[in-house]
């Protein structure tokens, strides 16, 4: 069965659009605080580079090339643009800081407007609703690992570019309401977000637990790889599982730990800063 996986122009593609991001959204923060506006600390601005990073090591690095020979590299993939890349993203607070890095004609003439329109805004806030974000990231996580659209990946370019756009969105859309870049108005409540986070390690621990203890090649297309690093097909998927299993337990923990400690410790934490409405689109 042949597989698909990233050409030289398409890793140029999407190193150059990750450029232009960066550069976009450095400008708009230098905007925001050249205008005496301490709202996206640096911390925040690096944690946006970062994540930007590590999409750049997901899809176009030479990981990219070894997706379809390791599960294990292809499941790096998979972490890196939602449970890495995509919680700094949102992070930096990126829709405030790129639409300031933008040309202001095209935001005042496009963006501004579009913003505002009703059905913008109602889709906006049916999109973050948490509900939403949970189901749509689990569907996701849990649909392209299903062994039939998992080959269709494998084996089409599109699809395969489809398979990690919708990694990454879903994974923006499931940190949103746990970070919420750029608003606190509607935050959910410490506690629910401890449950938020606890129900979305349920399927992951599922998913890694049955490649782990599967006795059997869930994905044949392995079985004909050039086994890199001496590991049978066997034994890529179980460390494919045991690291997903890791990496979501830890990055999970380590969320609802902060999470925790700002609901134990409200006086020792800072008030938090809130975006004005006014600074959503300039």
């Amino acid at each position: 069965m042949p597989h698909a996986h990233n050409s030289a122009a398409e890793s140029f593609m999407v190193s150059a659009f990750l450029i232009i991001a960066a550069l976009v959204y450095a400008r708009g923060w230098v905007r925001i605080r050249k205008g005496n506006q301490d709202l996206i600390g640096c911390w925040r601005a690096g944690g946006f580079f970062i994540g930007l990073f590590f999409v750049w090591a997901a899809v176009a690095s030479p990981l990219a090339a070894l997706d379809h020979e390791l599960l294990t590299a292809h499941m790096v993939q998979h972490l890196l643009l939602m449970t890495f890349a995509a919680p700094l993203i949102c992070l930096g607070a990126p829709v405030t800081t790129v639409l300031r890095g933008l040309p202001q004609r095209f935001v005042q003439a496009v963006a501004r407007p579009l913003s505002r329109s009703a059905p913008v805004q109602r889709l906006g806030r049916r999109l973050t609703n948490p509900a939403v974000c949970w189901f749509g990231a689990t569907a996701m996580l849990v649909g392209w690992h299903i062994p039939v659209l998992f080959r269709l990946g494998m084996q089409s370019g599109a699809w395969h570019a489809f398979e990690h756009a919708s990694f990454l969105a879903t994974g923006l859309l499931f940190w949103w309401p746990v970070v919420e870049p750029g608003s606190t108005s509607s935050r959910m409540p410490e506690l629910a977000i401890l449950l938020y986070l606890f129900l979305a390690t349920l399927p992951c621990d599922i998913l890694s637990g049955f490649l782990v203890f599967c006795d059997r090649v869930v994905y044949p297309a392995y079985l004909s790889s050039s086994h890199p690093f001496g590991m049978s097909a066997l034994q890529d998927q179980q460390c494919a599982g045991a690291l997903m299993w890791t990496c979501v337990t830890v990055v999970y923990l380590v969320a609802g730990a902060i999470v925790t400690a700002r609901l134990l410790l409200p006086v020792l934490s800072p008030a938090p800063q809130t975006i004005p409405q006014s600074m959503e689109v300039v």
